[in-house]
């Protein structure tokens, strides 16, 4: 359940940043990079539904939560380069927000379910 609703969330996240990202002009490859960490939070949190074993899901875990990390980083230099409202990009931020701690917190269950079966 939990899976599905992140699924959504970075889903839903990813359509907002390319809407917002449609708006910004020049700069591409700014935002370029601020669509390719933001859409790909979503891609590794799907590919993780389809892991070989639990590494590899927590492995792609870290991944997406990463691409947060990134994803903040560039919304932080649109707001100071004043490329982006700071109004919108508060709310993406926090949506960004979101889905880190909710990463954060399958991967430390993840972790702590794989080391009970170790005991």
């Amino acid at each position: 359940m939990a899976d599905s609703k992140l699924r959504d969330l970075s889903t839903d996240f990813a359509v907002k940043v390319i809407k917002t990202c449609d708006g910004i002009k020049g700069h591409y490859s700014l935002v370029n990079q601020l669509e390719r960490s933001s859409t790909s939070i979503g891609a590794n949190i799907h590919e993780a539904n389809y892991a070989h074993s639990k590494a590899d899901f927590v492995a792609k875990f870290q991944i997406a939560l990463k691409e947060c990390y990134e994803t903040e980083y560039w919304l932080e230099l649109f707001v100071k380069s004043e490329l982006l409202d700071r109004e919108i990009a508060k709310e993406l931020y926090n949506q960004c927000g979101t889905i880190r701690r909710m990463l954060i917190a399958s991967i430390n269950t993840a972790k702590e379910n794989s080391n009970d079966g170790k005991k």
